[in-house]
């Protein structure tokens, strides 16, 4: 496995420990449909949030969290609406919304998270 997915899984599960601590229930990880991929789904005071994780080892081109364009917006949009769908049953309810955890630092486990709740 490449050290740039290494590092991407890292940060996926250092998120999902963030997100535990924070008092969220972690429902998905890495969903896979026909429009792509999703992070992280989690529930938390009747929000259903989508959330997606970018993970640098430095913020020299950017912060992880610039990645996140109107462009990618839209298309997790797109996925929180399909993953609903195939889970209709478990999340009737529950409000959508988008999330951002951004991680920086040269070893996941210990790098600087950054968590926007909403990126509508």
């Amino acid at each position: 496995m490449a050290a740039k997915d290494e590092l991407g899984r890292a940060g996926e599960r250092r998120a999902a420990e963030y997100l535990r601590y924070r008092g969220y229930t972690i429902l998905d990880r890495n969903w896979r449909c026909a429009q792509g991929e999703i992070d992280i789904v989690a529930q938390r005071d009747g929000w259903l949030a989508i959330v997606e994780v970018k993970t640098r080892r430095s913020a020299a081109f950017g912060h992880p969290l610039e990645a996140i364009d109107a462009r990618k917006r839209r298309r997790l949009w797109q996925l929180a609406y399909a993953w609903r769908a195939a889970h209709a049953d478990a999340v009737a309810g529950l409000a959508l919304r988008l999330e951002a955890i951004g991680i920086t630092g040269p070893d996941a486990a210990q790098g600087v998270v950054d968590h926007l709740e909403d990126i509508a």
